[in-house]
C-alpha cells in the first residue's frame, strides 16, 4: 500500500489537496470577477443590495464576488501547470520541487507518468502501457528461452541415439589381445555416454524447460486485470476533465452575462436591472458551485488513478524482478547439469584410457601365438 510512502514524503492528505487545488483552479477561472460597481473607484456608483450566496462553497464564492480576494490569472497558472491528455502536471520549473518516490532506484513508479508518442504512428501510448508492453515482451522472451532449451533437448536425444547405434556396430569386433580389450571398451564407452546424454536431456526438460513454460500460468489474466483497472480509472479521469471544461465554459458565460448587466446598471439604475443582476449572480454562483463540484470529482479521480498507478507499477516491478531471478536460477541449473554431464562423460573415458595404457604388442603377440601356434620344431638339413 502506498499510504506510508506518501506520508513519508510529507504530502498533503487527499482532502487537503482537493481544497488547495479548488482554490487554485478558482484563480484560473475567476480572475478580476468583481462587478464594476464593487471595484475601487474615485466615482461612487450605486451598489445593489447584497445577495446571499447559497451552496457548500458559499464562503469562498462570496469572498470572490466581493472582490476581497485576488487570484492569479489563468496565464500565470499556465506558467506552472499544464494538462496533457486530461492529466495535470507541473511544468519543468516546478518539477524540481517534486521528490522521487523511490530515489536512486530507477523505479517504475517514478518515471512513467506522461504519455509517449508511438514511434510507429501518430497516436500516443500511456506510460502504463509502456510498462505493460515490457511485461509482455518479458513473457515472450521467457517462452523463446524455453523453445531454445527444447531444441537443445532434441539435439541431446538425437546425439544419444546416434551414439547408442554406433556402439552396437560390429566393426573390428574380431580384434584380439590387449588392443581388442581396449577397442571393446571404446565401444562400450559410447553406450555409457549415450546414457549420460539421455539423462541430461531428461533433466533439461524437467528442471529447465518445463519451469520456464509453466512459470506464472496466470500471467495474461493478471496483466488484463491490471490493464482494465488502470484503463477504467483513466477513462473516469477523462470524463471528469471534460466535465470541468464544460463547467468552466458555463461559468465564463455566466460571468460575462453578469458583467454586461452590471455595466447596464452603471448607465441606468432601475429595479428591473437590479433583479436581472440578482438572477445573473445566482446563476453565476450556481455555475461556480458546479465547477467546484467538477473539480472535486476530477481531483478525486486523479488521486485514485495516481494511487493505482503507484501500486500497480510497483507490482509490475516486483513481477519483473521475480521473472528475471527465476530465469537466472534455471539457467544456472542448466550450466550445473552441463558440468555434471561433462564429468560423467569423462568418467566413461577413464576405463578406456587405462586399457589403452596397458596395450602391449609383445603381450598380444604372446597370447596370439599361444592360441594359434602350429608347432615349435624347426626343420633341419637332410643327411645321406
Amino acid at each position: 500500500h502506498t499510504t506510508p510512502l506518501l506520508r513519508s514524503l510529507h504530502w498533503l492528505p487527499v482532502a487537503a489537496r482537493i481544497r488547495f487545488k479548488i482554490l487554485r483552479w478558482n484563480g484560473t477561472i475567476l480572475p478580476h470577477t468583481a462587478p464594476r460597481t464593487l471595484r475601487p473607484s474615485s466615482t461612487a456608483h450605486p451598489v445593489p443590495p447584497p445577495l446571499k450566496v447559497r451552496g457548500r462553497h458559499s464562503s469562498r464564492l462570496s469572498t470572490v464576488f466581493s472582490g476581497g480576494m485576488k487570484f492569479p490569472s489563468r496565464s500565470e497558472q499556465h506558467k506552472r501547470f499544464q494538462t496533457i491528455n486530461c492529466v495535470t502536471f507541473p511544468l519543468s520549473i516546478s518539477v524540481l520541487e517534486q521528490p522521487l518516490l523511490k530515489p536512486d532506484e530507477w523505479s517504475y513508479c517514478d518515471h512513467f507518468w506522461t504519455d509517449k508518442r508511438d514511434p510507429q504512428g501518430n497516436a500516443s501510448i500511456s506510460g502504463f502501457e509502456v510498462l505493460l508492453q515490457k511485461q509482455l515482451k518479458g513473457k515472450q522472451m521467457q517462452k523463446e528461452m524455453a523453445e531454445f532449451v527444447r531444441e537443445r533437448i532434441k539435439i541431446e536425444d538425437e546425439y544419444a541415439k546416434g551414439l547408442l547405434r554406433l556402439s552396437q556396430v560390429p566393426l573390428a569386433a574380431q580384434e584380439e589381445g590387449t588392443l581388442g580389450e581396449a577397442w571393446a571398451q571404446v565401444k562400450k564407452s559410447l553406450a555409457d555416454e549415450a546414457e549420460v546424454h539421455l539423462k541430461f536431456s531428461s533433466k533439461l526438460h524437467s528442471e529447465v524447460e518445463k519451469p520456464l513454460l509453466t512459470f506464472r500460468d496466470s500471467f495474461k489474466k493478471d496483466m488484463k486485470k491490471f490493464d482494465h483497472s488502470i484503463t477504467d480509472l483513466r477513462k473516469q479521469l477523462a470524463g471528469c476533465y471534460t466535465a470541468v471544461e464544460k463547467a468552466r465554459k458555463a461559468l465564463a458565460e455566466r460571468q460575462k452575462d453578469l458583467d454586461l448587466k452590471t455595466l447596464q446598471l452603471e448607465t441606468k439604475l432601475s429595479t428591473k436591472v437590479e433583479e436581472e443582476i440578482r438572477k445573473a449572480r445566482r446563476k453565476s454562483t450556481q455555475a461556480g458551485d458546479e465547477l467546484m463540484r467538477c473539480v472535486d470529482l476530477y481531483n478525486q479521480a486523479q488521486s485514485k488513478w495516481f494511487e493505482e498507478m503507484v501500486t500497480t507499477s510497483l507490482e509490475l516491478e516486483r513481477l519483473e524482478v521475480e521473472r528475471i531471478e527465476m530465469i537466472r536460477q534455471h539457467l544456472c541449473q542448466y550450466t550445473t547439469l552441463r558440468h555434471e554431464t561433462d564429468m560423467f562423460n569423462q568418467s566413461t573415458m577413464q576405463p578406456v584410457d587405462h586399457l589403452l595404457h596397458t596395450v602391449d604388442p609383445a603381450k598380444d603377440r604372446e597370447l596370439w601365438v599361444k592360441e594359434h601356434m602350429t608347432g615349435s620344431v624347426r626343420p633341419v638339413n637332410m643327411e645321406i
